[in-house]
C-alpha cells in the first residue's frame, strides 16, 4: 500500500539550511546575522560577494541573504497555497499532478518540495523528478536520468532545470500509468 510522501514546508527548508550552515561555519545562524549587520552591505550582490570571501555560499548563503533581505512572498505560503497558484488558470491538470503524487506514494522514500511553479520529488538522495503545468493541456514531469536518450514517451526536456535530462508530457490522468510508473521508479532508482 502507497504512503502518503513527506510534503516539506519552508520552515523546514529554513530550518535544514541553519543546519547546513552551522555545520559548514561551526557559526549559528544569530552569530552570522550579527556579523552581517556589522558589515553592512547594501544589496544583495555586495552580500553575496562578502559571504562568498568568508567561504559561505550555496544554500548557507541563499539563508543569509533571506535573512537580510526579506524572503519572497513565495517562500512563505504553504504547498496547498503554492499549488493552487499553479492551476488556478489549468484547473483540469490539477487531477494529473495528483495521480502524480500517488505513483510518487509508492517509492521508498520521497519527499515533495512545492515552489513557486513547480513541484519537486526528492529520494533520499537528491531530486529525481520534476512536475510542472507547463501548458493549459499539458503538465510535464521531468526526469534525472543520467546518460538516456529522448525516446518513445521521453522527449527532451525544456524549463525544468538542467539536471531534468527529459521529460514525460501529460495530458491526462490516463497517462499516469504502469509505463510512467516504470519511468518514475528508474529515475528514483539512479539518484538514490
Amino acid at each position: 500500500m502507497a504512503r502518503t510522501p513527506e510534503v516539506r514546508s519552508w520552515q523546514e527548508m529554513r530550518t535544514w539550511q541553519i543546519g547546513l550552515l552551522e555545520r559548514a561555519t561551526g557559526q549559528s545562524l544569530e552569530a552570522w546575522t550579527e556579523r552581517v549587520r556589522e558589515q553592512g552591505p547594501g544589496t544583495e550582490r555586495a552580500l553575496r560577494d562578502w559571504l562568498d570571501g568568508q567561504g559561505v555560499r550555496g544554500y548557507a548563503q541563499l539563508l543569509l541573504v533571506h535573512e537580510t533581505f526579506g524572503y519572497p512572498a513565495f517562500l512563505l505560503q504553504s504547498a496547498d497555497d503554492l499549488i493552487a497558484g499553479q492551476y488556478a488558470d489549468r484547473r483540469a491538470l490539477r487531477p494529473v499532478l495528483d495521480a502524480v503524487l500517488l505513483r510518487a506514494a509508492e517509492l521508498p522514500e520521497v519527499t515533495v518540495q512545492t515552489r513557486k511553479t513547480f513541484v519537486a520529488l526528492v529520494g533520499p538522495r537528491r531530486t529525481f523528478a520534476r512536475v510542472r503545468p507547463t501548458t493549459r493541456t499539458r503538465v510535464d514531469v521531468g526526469l534525472r536520468l543520467p546518460g538516456v536518450e529522448p525516446g518513445g514517451r521521453l522527449l527532451v526536456a525544456k524549463g525544468l532545470g538542467d539536471e531534468m535530462a527529459v521529460r514525460v508530457p501529460l495530458a491526462g490522468i490516463g497517462e499516469v500509468d504502469d509505463e510512467f510508473a516504470g519511468l518514475l521508479l528508474r529515475a528514483y532508482d539512479a539518484n538514490s
